[in-house]
């Protein structure tokens, strides 16, 4: 009996002709086009800051393209790196070069960041898009002009606020006001109203109240929008320059990003040294993107599927 179904299922096969795949149109070609050029208009800043990190300065400032051997009579830079690290300076107090202190101060920011718009962005989209509460339309639509308001609008009051609170120069004015991201909240509500409510009902009727029900359901069924949102903040938080420039005085409470400003000197930009050192700033969100790009994708397209 299974041979003959065999049988069957091969003269189907066989009998089947191929299918032919689809000519494609004047539109789809010039579709694939534009993407292939958008994409190369976005990769082009990345190659070139990673050329010109290999490069010496005199090839920068004569814009010799590929100095290189065999075209060229030059070898790749690759203590651009390490100069551009002695080049920021050094940490007399804690005895080490200053490009490490704003490492670990990168890290201490980004981390805590990540971890806080995660909590409060997890239960005030829960909140919104999940519980019964009055006036939570109007609420969720306030928090959504927040979100319009242009950065620079809040930026003096949250200065201000930083001064009153004696919080200038230390790690609360660098985290506390991004620890709420609306963005994010947004996101995760989202997410959070396709599950269904059946789950909802069933978990009530178990003794679960909205706490127990966001922790042990929720959140395991969420892990790609929380991904997602992790990994925004860690961009967003890691890229950050204007809000840790103005509320840091001190070298040792700098980040990755401000230091780029020490290779902008009166005599001229060292180009060679601040492609480096930015090209070591960017590694890390490129390694967390790449290990994480999956569910990136899949939490940006689940999430716009309910309104």
């Amino acid at each position: 009996m299974i041979g003959a179904a065999a049988e069957e299922a091969t003269t189907t096969a066989v009998a089947r002709p191929p299918r032919r795949a689809a000519p494609l149109s004047v539109s789809g070609v010039l579709i694939q086009v534009v993407l292939v050029v958008a994409a190369l208009m976005a990769v082009t800043p990345f190659l070139y800051m990673l050329t010109t990190s290999l490069k010496t300065y005199a090839s920068v400032i004569n814009n010799v393209i590929w100095p290189w051997q065999p075209l060229g009579t030059e070898a790749p830079q690759i203590g651009n790196f390490w100069e551009a690290i002695t080049t920021v300076g050094w940490d007399s107090q804690w005895g080490v070069y200053l490009f490490f202190r704003y490492l670990a101060n990168s890290i201490i920011m980004t981390g805590c960041i990540v971890v806080g718009s995660l909590v409060t962005s997890t239960l005030a989209a829960y909140a919104l898009g999940r519980m019964e509460l009055p006036g939570k339309q109007v609420l969720f639509v306030l928090v959504l002009v927040t979100m319009m308001m242009p950065e620079d609008v809040t930026l003096v009051p949250k200065l201000v606020m930083m001064f009153n609170f004696r919080w200038y120069n230390t790690y609360l004015a660098l985290i506390v006001p991004s620890l709420v991201s609306v963005f994010s909240i947004f996101l995760l509500r989202q997410f959070f109203m396709q599950i269904p409510k059946d789950l909802f009902e069933a978990a009530m009727l178990d003794g679960m109240g909205h706490l127990r029900f966001l922790l042990s359901i929720v959140v395991p069924l969420s892990k790609p929008a929380l991904l997602t949102v992790g990994l925004l903040n860690f961009i967003w938080a890691w890229d950050a320059f204007k809000w840790p420039l103005l509320v840091t005085r001190d070298s040792s409470m700098r980040v990755l990003s401000v230091g780029l400003q020490q290779f902008m000197q009166g005599q001229g930009t060292q180009t060679h040294l601040l492609m480096a050192f930015a090209a070591m700033v960017i590694v890390p969100v490129l390694i967390l993107y790449f290990v994480a790009q999956k569910q990136f994708r899949e939490g940006i397209l689940n999430a716009g599927l309910k309104g």
